[in-house]
């Protein structure tokens, strides 16, 4: 595994600054989503922080933050763009920023906090991740108090060199710039967007992606409100996003026939990514093509041969078609890859028809008119 950098958990004098935070706000947690444990939300919120931003349109915005060491804290720049002044508070403590090297494309500014002793999270890369992987979310979701939650890996996309992690991790406002923990509670992700109308809609920037901000490659500036119309990847026009995000758009809105037409575009451009196969063969399934979908599944685990949730979904295809032969070797192979879920396969043998989607989760939840576009988490 590629860890980016090496530094200490945090020190009893941090874990004792914790405790000026209610002991409520720790132990609070999202709705629906596993609930994280005190000691872990005590040992991740010692370095996950609130950053407060006085805008120059006059009021603040709330953001999270992750410390970085020597003075450093990484947020999304979504937080940061409009500050006229930038504070970065723990507890009853209140640090001021004095510059920040911006990274406006994928959405990451760290911060220079000169007072800020908080020691910096382990690195880790994201390509490491696996899709099933549990990970932890840690930020300041409403703005208030820390806040976490527990949930999985439910995809990996290729952007710039890195993947960006989709999760199921519950966040929401104020956990813009959080941070995103592997179960070696190491930062595999910041916390930057979610989109709105299913239950794994929510996405993290790759550690990766923060080298050039910390190796001195991307130059600090004061800070000062942004002097660019640009924005980050995930901000722009539905149709100048990565193809990950418009079909994630189309499944979530039952727009069939588009994804039908931009899958086949993306599978021939780019036939060794496992994410337009997955979305393949949940449109396939979708409108009924079960041998389409069958295809597009068995190629999608030739490339991601341990991802569980992919046999799954073949398997509950073999056996809508009545492949019981197939359908046996797919509890076989689950056996081995995870166990768990191979009570999901017998329980549910026949796949009930119109309820594929690419990441096997059936997201009822309506699309909302008015965020047809990825959310900021802000």
């Amino acid at each position: 595994m590629k860890q980016l950098s090496f530094v200490s958990y945090p020190t009893a004098g941090m874990l004792r600054a914790l405790a000026l935070i209610s002991p409520m706000a720790l132990l609070a947690s999202a709705p629906a989503r596993a609930e994280l444990d005190r000691a872990t939300l005590v040992m991740t919120g010692a370095q996950v922080l609130k950053v407060e931003v006085h805008r120059k349109q006059g009021g603040y915005s709330l953001g999270s933050g992750v410390a970085l060491g020597d003075g450093r804290l990484v947020t999304n720049c979504h937080v940061t763009r409009d500050g006229v002044e930038i504070h970065v508070l723990h507890g009853e403590n209140r640090w001021r920023a004095v510059a920040q090297a911006i990274d406006i494309d994928h959405d990451l500014c760290v911060l220079r906090v000169p007072e800020l002793k908080a020691e910096g999270v382990p690195l880790e890369a994201a390509s490491d991740l696996k899709v099933g992987q549990s990970v932890t979310a840690v930020g300041y979701t409403g703005g208030i108090g820390i806040q976490g939650s527990s949930g999985m890996v439910v995809a990996l996309h290729k952007l710039d060199g890195a993947p960006v992690i989709q999760c199921d991790n519950w966040f929401t406002s104020g956990a813009s710039g959080g941070a995103l923990f592997n179960d070696r509670l190491h930062l595999v992700g910041v916390l930057t967007y979610r989109l709105r109308g299913g239950q794994s809609h929510y996405f993290a920037a790759p550690a990766e992606w923060l080298r050039p901000l910390l190796d001195g490659r991307v130059p600090y500036r004061e800070i000062a409100p942004f002097d660019t119309p640009r924005v980050a990847y995930w901000q722009k026009p539905a149709t100048q996003q990565p193809l990950f995000l418009q079909a994630a758009s189309l499944e979530r809105d039952g727009r069939w026939g588009e994804l039908d037409l931009l899958t086949a575009r993306w599978v021939r451009s780019d036939a060794e990514d496992v994410t337009p196969w997955s979305y393949r063969g949940a449109v396939q399934e979708r409108l009924g093509r079960l041998a389409d979908a069958q295809r597009a599944l068995e190629h999608a685990v030739t490339i991601e041969d341990g991802d569980a949730r992919l046999w799954l979904r073949l398997g509950r295809l073999y056996a809508r078609q009545g492949a019981r032969d197939r359908v046996a070797e797919v509890r076989a192979r689950l056996q081995t890859l995870a166990p768990g879920l191979v009570a999901e396969l017998d329980q549910d043998p026949a796949r009930e028809p119109g309820r594929a989607t690419a990441h096997g989760h059936d997201d009822d939840a309506p699309p909302n008119p008015e965020t047809d576009n990825p959310t900021a988490t802000k």
